[in-house]
């Protein structure tokens, strides 16, 4: 391991924006911050919003630089690159901001029912090969519903024409109500703000041509979910740093 990731690491354990709990200790070890996160981490009672898969957490610090009445969290494994967003939001002083490195498979263990209000999945590994890893999956969307807030909204933004078309697939099938639906979010006349964010690998993917998409919904209070049965054209191409598109772990 290169020294440099080491003394991210290092420096990560005493950052008091990150919280460490993997999925190697979660078995062993109670989480003392779920239910608990507004009261004793963030010590206000502001809406929380999750970036899963959030790599170096451009985008949880860009929302959080735009909505300081809410609270946001990356969510990711990859330490190293998490460091970049942590030490820029200590930087800046962004007191409405925390990471959580972890896996997001246990997501539901460490937030409570209706502890979160939102979910941003910001261009996940679309596990064209892997169905139950995908984040927009029915299994994610089982262990979402577990802690989202009623009339939560989880945001989808990929580079991945097959995760946009089976997201509005498992929508349909589980008749989840649509908030919004962009095949071509900068063809747009008007980009939102939120929607204008760039991450470093988005501008790579939008000067190679590629088209960036944007789907967001509710659960509508489903606690259960099922998978579309269709065929989806697999995507052409592999993204920046990824040596496999079906790799959970090369995600951003």
């Amino acid at each position: 391991m290169a020294k440099g990731k080491l003394q991210k690491f290092a420096d990560m354990r005493e950052y008091a924006n990150v919280v460490e709990h993997p999925y190697s200790i979660a078995d062993n070890i109670e989480f003392p911050l779920r239910g608990n996160w507004k009261k004793d981490f963030f010590k206000n009672d502001n809406p929380i919003v999750l970036e899963l898969g959030c790599g170096r957490g451009e985008y949880t610090v860009a929302l959080a630089r735009r909505f300081p009445e809410k609270n946001f969290i990356g969510v990711d494994i990859k330490g190293a690159r998490m460091w970049t967003g942590a030490t820029e939001a200590i930087r800046e002083g962004l007191s409405n901001v925390g990471f959580l490195r972890t896996n997001i498979e246990i997501i539901d263990r460490l937030f409570a029912q209706g502890e979160v209000s939102e979910i941003w999945l910001t261009f996940p590994d679309p596990q064209m090969k892997k169905q139950t890893k995908r984040l927009t999956s029915s299994l994610f969307l089982s262990r979402y519903a577990s802690i989202l807030s009623d009339d939560a909204v989880v945001h989808l933004k990929t580079d991945s024409n097959f995760m946009f078309t089976y997201t509005k697939y498992i929508t349909e099938v589980n008749s989840l109500p649509l908030v919004e639906c962009i095949e071509d979010v900068y063809a747009q006349e008007c980009v939102g703000d939120i929607l204008s964010i760039r991450t470093y690998y988005e501008s790579q993917w939008l000067e190679r041509g590629l088209t960036i998409k944007y789907i967001s919904f509710r659960l509508a209070g489903k606690e259960a979910f099922i998978e579309p049965e269709v065929e989806i054209e697999l995507d052409e191409y592999r993204s920046y740093n990824r040596s496999k598109r079906s790799s959970l772990e090369s995600r951003k």
